[in-house]
């Protein structure tokens, strides 16, 4: 296969929300890394990658070097380094504007009869460049998120609650249960340019897998790059796609 990256997005794409990447997974990305630089880009912060995936990994320190982490949509990038995870960028928001967006987030839920009164861990979490709503806590079970918004409607009136009052932010549907707030602009194409131009790529180069490709999914930006995509909806389908590329690399 005439590519030099492959990415991904994390949650229903390599596994199911907010859990470690199954040991199948595990085994794919290790025998990819062998043939090809990889990417994974998520709403989530760095330490969540570690958890879902870096820990996961049985790999070589020279496998590590090809993995390309992209926390928060793109907002910031790591690499292994030498020996450990370096940030090569990242672009917070600043302290009052994180206040302000958590203020807001939690007005939104309150008023929509949103707003869990015994959560799963955090709802509103300061990620540094982006803030992020779950609704159900950050430890919620899948299980129950997938059952809280099945069609997706709850997360879009919260979006768009929070969007008219922060007109000049980014204002996203995340993941199963959340909401993602950034500088305007950012977005998975955004952290993929970035990418594009860290590593001296073009869209030709790369393939990206995603559960939310569909328009108004928080995959869909990527399609503007020119980037090949394919759509999966589970894990399972991404291990068995990778069984093919593996296969012929």
């Amino acid at each position: 296969m005439n590519r030099r990256l492959i990415a991904f997005d994390l949650d229903g794409t390599l596994t199911v929300s907010k859990s470690p990447i199954p040991p199948l997974m595990a085994d794919r990305l290790r025998e990819l890394l062998f043939h090809y630089d990889v990417c994974i880009i998520s709403g989530g912060k760095f330490d969540q990658f570690r958890v879902q995936v870096i820990d996961r990994l049985e790999v070589s320190s020279e496998q590590l070097a090809r993995l390309h982490i992209m926390p928060t949509s793109g907002t910031s990038y790591y690499r292994f380094v030498d020996g450990s995870w370096v940030v090569q960028y990242t672009e917070d928001l600043t302290p009052q504007r994180r206040v302000e967006i958590a203020d807001v987030l939690m007005a939104g839920a309150t008023e929509l009869g949103y707003w869990e009164s015994d959560p799963f861990g955090e709802v509103i979490e300061d990620r540094g460049s982006q803030v992020t709503f779950s609704a159900l806590g950050q430890e919620a079970p899948p299980e129950n998120k997938y059952a809280w918004d099945p069609d997706g409607a709850k997360k879009e009136a919260l979006r768009a609650y929070v969007a008219a009052r922060l007109p000049d932010l980014e204002v996203r549907v995340g993941g199963t249960t959340s909401i993602d707030v950034t500088r305007e602009g950012i977005d998975k194409a955004y952290g993929m340019r970035k990418l594009m131009a860290a590593l001296d790529l073009t869209s030709d180069d790369i393939l990206f897998f995603g559960d939310k490709l569909d328009e108004g999914g928080n995959d869909f930006p990527v399609k503007s790059t020119g980037i090949d995509t394919i759509a999966v909806g589970n894990w399972e389908d991404t291990a068995l796609a990778l069984e093919a590329i593996i296969q012929v690399s």
